[in-house]
């Protein structure tokens, strides 16, 4: 089956940054985005990439300050956060679409998913 491995979560300082990356082991995608979930919040989106053409997406909390890339050599997603707030405090989830259109925001268009990372921002 195909794997989709989060890394680059912790613990950093408000103002601070960290970025995350997501390694799948073959690339037979469209679309790869980024979803993270609060304790006791539905889960939301963060930010989503196509593939072949490179157009990039974000949530409004989040524009400005984050950044999602691709490394095609890699096979890997990066989401490069920068002046983050403790608002951003989530278990954060790669996930990967099979799917060429429709709305990258919406999860159930996604058809395989990381185990999550954990990022924690301190006051």
């Amino acid at each position: 089956q195909v794997q989709l491995v989060e890394s680059g979560g912790g613990l950093v300082q408000a103002g601070g940054s960290l970025r995350l990356s997501c390694a799948a082991s073959r690339r037979t995608f469209y679309t790869m985005g980024w979803f993270r979930q609060a304790p006791g919040k539905e889960r939301e989106f963060v930010a989503a990439i196509s593939w072949s053409g490179g157009s990039t997406y974000y949530a409004d909390s989040v524009k400005g300050r984050f950044t999602i890339s691709r490394d095609n050599a890699k096979n890997t997603v990066y989401l490069q956060m920068n002046s983050l707030k403790p608002e951003d405090t989530a278990v954060c989830y790669c996930a990967a679409s099979v799917f060429s259109s429709g709305v990258v925001t919406t999860a159930s268009r996604y058809n395989y998913w990381g185990q999550g990372t954990q990022v924690t921002v301190s006051s």
